[in-house]
């Protein structure tokens, strides 16, 4: 009898101690894969733990504006899919246009997702992220002008966005040219009666124009290249994003995210300028 219970007890040991090493290993596992992603997290250098933290102007409808106390739009839209896929908390902020890219920085935020073109003047100051969409430049006026073309800007007073790249345009074609806070508030000057043009992108001026500004589109002086601002300094971040914007990219993510905001995909280079 005591030989039977033997047989039977050498096995349930065996049993037991198989089961608490594979617990053991699966722990181990589970705690390297856990430490390898915080590490990567750390190498990020956050300015909260847990949190992508990007800033967007809030004024540049479809792309970033308010509705209510919340921040929402394309950019916007884009930023959190980013975090998302980032494996952390999408913290947006609000912030002046001018002062965007000085925030990336100076360490205010982590990233810009703020339709900044890609110039060589912000190159200087930050890295950007391959494009997440393209758009034009484009003279908007009101219906009554006889500015027609590039052409007709010479002398004219053509306002645009406070630090945004469509200074350096107008400036080809003039010196008058009445900085404001932002897009929307050109746009709006402009279909008051004030300045004779205003230069902006295409989508925000045909937007405008959707919600009842009376402006028209002259023509477009060229194709911008639109990125997100990192610091420079933070190339593990850099990285990353430009890894999740692949991937929303070849998985039709981000142009479905495009359409939703802005109507039409806007993630494709155009093959020539209109």
């Amino acid at each position: 009898m005591k030989k039977l219970n033997i047989s039977l007890f050498i096995p349930l040991i065996m049993i037991i101690l198989t089961a608490c090493g594979s617990n053991e290993d699966a722990k181990k596992n589970g705690d390297s894969k856990d430490s390898s992603s915080s590490g990567a997290k750390k190498e990020y250098h956050l300015i909260e733990d847990g949190k992508l933290t990007f800033a967007a102007s809030g004024e540049f409808k479809p792309f970033s504006y308010m509705e209510g106390n919340k921040m929402v739009g394309y950019d916007i839209a884009v930023g959190e899919a980013i975090a998302e896929k980032l494996g952390l908390e999408p913290n947006p902020q609000k912030a002046a246009f001018s002062g965007i890219v000085t925030g990336v920085v100076e360490g205010r935020y982590d990233i810009a997702v703020a339709s900044h073109t890609i110039t060589e003047e912000r190159l200087k100051q930050v890295n950007f992220t391959t494009p997440y969409y393209y758009s034009g430049p484009v003279i908007y006026t009101r219906p009554d002008s006889n500015i027609h073309s590039a052409d007709d800007l010479k002398g004219k007073e053509v306002s645009v966005a406070r630090g945004t790249s469509y200074l350096e345009i107008a400036q080809q074609y003039t010196k008058n040219i009445p900085q404001v806070d932002s897009d929307v508030v050109a746009l709006q000057s402009l279909a008051s009666g004030h300045h004779d043009a205003v230069i902006t992108d295409d989508i925000t001026g045909q937007n405008a124009i959707d919600s009842g500004l009376k402006i028209e589109n002259r023509g477009y002086l060229g194709v911008s290249e639109q990125g997100i601002a990192v610091n420079k300094e933070n190339k593990a971040l850099l990285n990353a994003v430009n890894q999740a914007l692949q991937e929303m990219l070849d998985s039709g993510e981000l142009a479905k995210l495009a359409e939703k905001w802005n109507g039409v995909d806007i993630t494709k280079k155009p093959e020539k300028n209109e």
